[in-house]
C-alpha cells in the first residue's frame, strides 16, 4: 500500500490510471487509422488542409463519444469522417464564389524518383487530378456515396444514415455519381516512364513552335484547365480542343521558365520555376500516348502551401500554357 496515499483514495487513483490507459489506447488506435482517414477526407474534399481539419474533427468526436460498444472502430471513424466531410461540402457549396469550371483541387506532389510513403499512402489507388475535378461537380451526397462505397467498400446500409436516405436511394446516389465519373474522368496510362516521354514531347514541341508536333501528342478533345486563384484570376481559364490548346501553348512559349519534373497524384507533371520559385504546376492525364487533360495550378498562395518542390535541379526548358508570365497576372 502506498504510504503517502490514504486508503480511501486508492480506488479513485486506480480509476484515473485506467482512464489514462484507455485514452492512450484510443489515441494509438486513432493514429493507426489516421492515414486511411486522410485518404477518405482527401477524396471527399479535394483539399489537403480541409482533409486534415476533417480528420482532426473526427478525433474530437471520438474523444466525446462512448465507443466501448463499437466493434469496428476503423469503420466507425470512416463514417464519422464521411459525415464531417459532407457537412463541409454543403457549407462550401453554399458559399462558393470561384467559378467551378476553373477550379483545380489540391495536388499531391513529390519529386520524381523520390519515395514519399506518406504521400503514397494518401494516393493508394492513384486518385488523379482529373478524377478529383469530376468529383467536384457532384452533389455532396452523391460524392459521399460514391467515395465511401466505390473507393472504400463501405456498405450502403452504413452510408444511408449519413445522407438521411434509404439504402436503396443511397445506391442510386452512388450510381448517378459513377456514371458521371466514368463518362468524364479518363483512366490514365499506368506507365509513368511512358507518360514522361509524352510530356517531354509536348514541352519540346511547345518551345520549338512545332504546331504539328503539339497536335500529335494532344487528344482531339483535350481539356486545359488553369486555376490562378484570387491573386492571378486573369490566368484562370478553360480551353477545349487540340487546336485551341496548341494555340495557347504556342502563344505563351515566349515566356521561358525553368522546369522540374515531378509526380502529381501519381502522374507525370512539371513545376514551372522563376528564379527557383514555383510559379505553376502542370499535371497531365495521358491515355493511349495522347494528352487528354492538362490541369494547372498557378495560384501562388496555394503553391506556397502545397509543398511544391522548387530550385532547378534536373530542370528543363518549359512554357506554362496556362499562365501569362512569372511577373504579371496577364492583365
Amino acid at each position: 500500500m502506498d504510504k503517502d496515499l490514504p486508503a480511501q483514495d486508492l480506488p479513485a487513483q486506480a480509476l484515473r490510471t485506467q482512464d489514462l490507459l484507455a485514452q492512450d489506447l484510443l489515441a494509438a488506435r486513432f493514429e493507426a487509422d489516421r492515414g486511411h482517414l486522410r485518404a477518405v477526407a482527401y477524396r471527399m474534399l479535394g483539399s489537403l488542409s480541409e482533409a486534415e481539419d476533417a480528420v482532426q474533427e473526427a478525433w474530437f468526436k471520438l474523444n466525446r463519444s462512448d465507443v466501448s460498444g463499437v466493434q469496428n472502430l476503423g469503420g466507425w471513424l470512416t463514417t464519422v469522417v464521411g459525415r464531417v466531410c459532407l457537412d463541409m461540402l454543403r457549407s462550401r457549396t453554399a458559399r462558393r464564389e470561384d467559378p467551378l469550371e476553373y477550379y483545380v483541387p489540391d495536388p499531391v506532389v513529390r519529386d520524381e524518383g523520390v519515395a514519399d510513403p506518406e504521400k503514397e499512402a494518401l494516393l493508394a489507388d492513384s486518385v488523379g487530378l482529373a478524377l478529383l475535378v469530376v468529383l467536384e461537380t457532384l452533389a455532396p451526397a452523391e460524392r459521399l456515396a460514391f467515395v465511401l462505397h466505390d473507393m472504400f467498400a463501405v456498405s450502403f446500409d452504413e452510408i444511408a444514415p449519413i445522407v438521411d436516405r434509404s439504402p436503396a436511394a443511397t445506391r442510386q446516389l452512388a450510381s448517378r455519381a459513377r456514371r458521371r465519373v466514368q463518362g468524364a474522368a479518363p483512366a490514365p496510362a499506368p506507365d509513368l516512364a511512358r507518360q514522361r516521354e509524352v510530356v517531354e514531347a509536348f514541352l519540346a514541341a511547345s518551345q520549338g513552335g512545332d504546331f504539328e508536333g503539339l497536335l500529335a501528342v494532344l487528344d482531339p478533345d483535350v481539356v486545359l484547365r488553369a486555376d490562378g486563384g484570387a491573386l492571378r484570376a486573369a490566368a484562370s481559364k478553360l480551353v477545349r480542343g487540340a487546336r485551341a490548346v496548341t494555340a495557347q501553348a504556342l502563344t505563351f512559349a515566349r515566356f521561358r521558365h525553368d522546369a522540374r519534373p515531378v509526380v502529381v497524384n501519381g502522374a507525370a507533371g512539371v513545376v514551372s520555376l522563376a528564379d527557383g520559385v514555383p510559379v505553376g504546376l502542370m499535371s497531365f492525364t495521358i491515355v493511349d500516348a495522347r494528352i487528354v487533360e492538362i490541369d494547372i495550378v498557378a495560384d501562388p498562395e496555394r503553391l506556397a502551401t502545397l509543398g511544391v518542390p522548387g530550385s532547378v535541379r534536373g530542370a528543363v526548358a518549359d512554357s506554362d500554357p496556362g499562365s501569362d508570365s512569372p511577373e504579371t497576372d496577364g492583365s
